[in-house]
């Protein structure tokens, strides 16, 4: 198949369940690099948390970050697009969910920033045991942080509503969307509802991207597990989930290949997309 750009999701896609990345997707990226395919992050994450075994990897020319709403250029950390929070949303955002039984997370200029409670007790909030080492290297504290937040609403790239149960979750997510309404909301684990302007999302990391390299649609391979992966894998090519996504990216992959804990990314790039 005639792939020119390869977009992949970090956590539960590209890196196993203890975050980390195997010999054979490594070996498998750097094949597809060597071959001339660019290749991409497009991940829920933040620019300073990606792990530098990723980023390290020559030839991974670019990351698309928190779902969309940031683009860089990874080698000089050059952001080429970048979508920020409306002021007047993030405080309405606030308003309407600060006395539920949630907390916040906060990202500027691709830091993430987070409250005591949430880094010394991630469990307490819905993440899992592997989750508690990412988040507390990778969050940098902040005593108040919905005054963090308030203080900086004219600055966020994005913002995670951290609720643990699955049925406030849904009230939160129909909250917002009936009354704040230009956000794009997502979410890539149990435990998030993730928040960024309107015109992200990481369809639009993809698109910007291969507009800005002169590739198209069809010539794109990208690789999920969640509901943020969904509208980039109904947007590229050839959409592949991993066997572990939810049923909604399985359903909107073109592609299922092996689980996350079995190199499923080099699995189709080998044996599905034939392009190394």
């Amino acid at each position: 198949m005639d792939i020119k750009l390869i977009a992949l999701d970090l956590d539960r896609t590209t890196l196993n369940a203890q975050g980390k990345l195997s010999k054979e997707n490594k070996e498998a990226i750097q094949a597809a690099v060597a071959k001339g395919i660019h290749v991409c992050i497009a991940s829920g994450r933040a620019f300073d948390t990606l792990p530098e075994s990723i980023v390290s990897i020559p030839g991974i020319e670019y990351a698309i970050t928190s779902n969309g709403a940031a683009v860089y250029k990874i080698q000089n950390k050059q952001c080429l697009r970048s979508y920020l929070l409306k002021e007047e949303s993030v405080r309405e955002i606030i308003r309407l969910t600060k006395d539920r039984p949630v907390t916040y997370e906060g990202f500027i200029r691709g830091r993430a920033y987070a409250s005591k409670e949430y880094i010394e007790n991630p469990v307490k909030f819905g993440a899992t045991p592997h989750a508690v080492a990412y988040v507390q290297a990778t969050r940098n504290f902040k005593e108040d942080i919905v005054g963090f937040l308030l203080k900086n609403a004219a600055q966020l790239d994005s913002m995670d509503i951290v609720v643990k149960d699955i049925h406030e979750k849904e009230r939160i997510i129909k909250l917002l969307s009936d009354n704040v309404s230009d956000i794009y909301i997502t979410s890539s684990i149990s435990q998030l509802v993730e928040v960024s302007y309107k015109d992200a999302g990481k369809r639009s990391g993809v698109q910007f991207i291969a507009e800005y390299l002169g590739i198209s649609r069809e010539e794109i391979a990208a690789f999920g597990d969640a509901d943020n992966d969904i509208d980039m894998l109904e947007y590229a090519g050839f959409g592949i989930a991993v066997k572990n996504a939810s049923d909604r990216a399985i359903e909107a992959a073109d592609y299922v290949t092996l689980h996350h804990d079995e190199s499923g990314v080099a699995y189709a790039l080998r044996n599905i997309l034939k392009c190394i």
